[in-house]
């Protein structure tokens, strides 16, 4: 743990949903060794128990807490949670989110359903029960895990694709709807990530080495990575910055659109 005074979230609170492994789990690590009392909440309960472990392993303030975030109970128990454990509610980090490839004819209902729900409605339950808990400390912070998939559309991605994009246009209307409660909402669009569901599509070592190949900077990313963006967002240090989609993508969707015609692949893993 580093010097208070050079902590960027010092006696802060924050929730970090799907924080049982990648993204969230990395994320919370670094909200934690930042200085916040942090709450990992997963679907998965002895997953996020194990996030927590990490986290007071290394000095760090943590309560797991299992929650499906599709689920209006849930998210309000979870809100309840973060402030009957720590007194308050200061960041909120959507990161939850799932993927089911297909086409509009391909995806079943329930498959279109599903991702809506956890990566869209997710998003709404956690602004409508995180907002008043933010008020009531003043202001705060919202941040989402979107994509680059939702800033052009995938071939056999229908759900995934629209739903980032839905991320993306939600977290700008928060931000105008909260922005006079000092609240800021921002979203993050990361590239490829080496998370375990990239992991497994990527378990072929040539297909890999494409997909490195395909981003400017010639690897795909890490979870740390991402969760350094996200605390960046939810610290003063980015106070006029709101209603955002921030890209940490290594460059690929600076190239033109042409690169990546006829691939099946989600944007985020093409090469």
């Amino acid at each position: 743990m580093r010097d208070d005074a050079r902590m960027l979230l010092s006696g802060k609170v924050a929730i970090v949903t799907g924080a049982g492994s990648g993204i969230g789990r990395a994320s919370a690590l670094r909200f934690a060794a930042e200085g916040a009392s942090v709450v990992a909440a997963d679907i998965r309960g002895p997953k996020v128990d194990e996030t927590v472990a990490l986290i007071e392993r290394d000095g760090g303030v943590a309560a797991a807490c299992q929650a499906d975030v599709a689920s209006g109970t849930d998210v309000e128990r979870m809100v309840a949670f973060a402030v009957e454990s720590f007194g308050g509610l200061d960041a909120l980090f959507c990161n939850a989110g799932t993927i089911r490839p297909g086409t509009a004819v391909t995806l079943s209902e329930k498959d279109w359903d599903l991702v809506m729900a956890v990566n869209v409605r997710s998003v709404f339950l956690g602004a409508k029960y995180a907002v008043p808990a933010l008020v009531a400390r003043g202001g705060g912070t919202i941040v989402s895990t979107a994509s680059v998939s939702g800033l052009a559309g995938d071939a056999s991605s229908v759900a995934y694709s629209a739903s980032k994009a839905a991320v993306i246009n939600l977290t700008r209307s928060l931000a105008v709807d909260h922005a006079r409660q000092n609240i800021r909402v921002n979203c993050i669009c990361p590239g490829a990530i080496d998370t375990p569901p990239v992991g497994r599509m990527l378990s072929d070592p040539e297909i890999r080495r494409r997909s490195e190949r395909a981003h400017p900077l010639g690897r795909i990313g890490q979870p740390e990575e991402i969760a350094a963006a996200a605390v960046w967002l939810s610290s003063s240090e980015s106070s006029f910055v709101t209603g955002q989609a921030i890209v940490v993508d290594g460059g690929l969707s600076a190239q033109s659109h042409l690169q990546g015609m006829a691939d099946p692949r989600p944007t985020h893993l093409r090469a």
